[in-house]
């Protein structure tokens, strides 16, 4: 068996925002509990999430460095040129000093730069993909990956040329939330309380913050006083929607970012959400069903995708913005309060999708192609020269 030294490293590459960096933090335990270093490479977005990392992740080394989309007008393209050269000269550098066994990218425009770097010095490299559309950074490196591993079966706008070098791990979702897999369904009886989670994803939602109070207010005061809530709101319109449920007499958590998410996922019985990758796949894992919002300007329209493949199986509903409306919520709450049992169902569905493995799978593949042969020719041959 391979035994690895303190100074095997992996490179991870995200960007900045939750469904970028939680399945990297996920694969980054993993790594750490098999006897490797890891690192990762972000921008400066990831600062938010330190607060919800413990023990050995809590030490890991963080470089953040130039990243830039090459969307807007001429000169905002040309901005983003310079931008992306400067960030693969940067990771090209820490490349250079790590030497990683392989380099993993996650998507998001700050991974580009790192994988293009990987690329040129010749290392390693594998792409994960979380959605159910193949992102267009991780598009834009899937013909020369190494290995590309998906979350679905079936990922679109996957180029033919790189289905041979596919494979599927799901996506990895951080221990935490993974022990929530052995925690049953919250017993919901008829006349119960209803325990409902609003999550926004990494960047809150307002759409959420608007629609969500405005609902509860449409229904009856002996339907209100059933449910319980947990919504997470922008920093800047918490104040807002506090008010909104005191006048109500509601009791409600408001949080810009729950740390303690496996917690909250727990006691849920309904989860109002994105569809965003890393928030569905700790759904599948919890086993809790979900009203999906897809956020519509998604690249690719990948969230909506991401709640089709949900609600296909009967694990959850998925409702477009534009019909995303108080009358609408608050019409699924008073259907679901009056026939709880349905939820229970939903649930065993959802728990079904679940691959609460992905992390260890995908670990798998990225030591796989290292194993055999850690350094690739040209890699081999940077090395000699530097």
């Amino acid at each position: 068996m391979h035994q690895p030294s303190s100074t095997q490293t992996v490179l991870l590459a995200a960007g900045g925002t939750g469904g970028h960096i939680f399945p990297a933090v996920a694969l980054a335990e993993t790594l750490l509990a098999r006897g490797y270093r890891v690192e990762l490479v972000t921008d400066h977005r990831f600062h938010q999430y330190t607060r919800s990392m413990e023990g050995a992740l809590a030490e890991l080394p963080i470089h953040t460095i130039r990243a830039n989309t090459l969307r807007g007008g001429p000169i905002k393209r040309v901005i983003g040129v310079v931008g992306i050269v400067l960030g693969v000269v940067q990771a090209w550098r820490i490349i250079r000093r790590t030497k990683p066994l392989a380099v993993v990218g996650f998507g998001g425009y700050p991974s580009l730069p790192t994988m293009l770097a990987a690329i040129i010095a010749g290392r390693r490299t594998v792409i994960h993909e979380q959605n159910s559309v193949l992102g267009r950074v991780n598009r834009a490196i899937a013909s020369r990956a190494t290995r590309i591993a998906t979350t679905y079966h079936e990922t679109r706008k996957m180029p033919a040329a790189a289905k041979e070098r596919t494979v599927m791990t799901g996506n990895p979702v951080r221990a935490a939330v993974c022990t929530v897999a052995d925690v049953p369904y919250p017993e919901l009886s008829a006349g119960g309380i209803l325990r409902v989670l609003v999550i926004g994803g990494s960047q809150g939602a307002s759409v959420f913050s608007e629609i969500v109070p405005a609902a509860l207010e449409t229904l009856s005061a002996e339907l209100r006083a059933r449910i319980r809530l947990d919504q997470q709101c922008r920093v800047g319109e918490i104040d807002a929607v506090r008010a909104r449920y005191d006048a109500l007499g509601m009791q409600v958590d408001l949080a810009p970012f729950f740390s303690d998410m496996a917690a909250r996922l727990a006691s849920a019985h309904l989860v109002v959400c994105r569809a965003g990758a890393s928030t569905v796949a700790e759904l599948m894992i919890a086993g809790r069903p979900a009203l999906l919002v897809p956020l519509p300007i998604a690249t690719d329209n990948h969230q909506y995708y991401n709640a089709q493949a949900i609600e296909d199986v009967g694990a959850g509903w998925v409702v477009p913005q534009e019909a995303f409306t108080p009358h609408a919520l608050a019409a699924k709450l008073e259907t679901l309060l009056r026939a709880p049992q349905r939820l229970a169902e939903y649930a065993d569905a959802m728990r079904r999708l679940g691959a609460p493995r992905a992390a260890e799978r995908l670990a798998d593949l990225v030591l796989d192609i290292t194993l055999a042969d850690p350094l690739a020719p040209d890699a081999q041959t940077m090395e000699t020269a530097a």
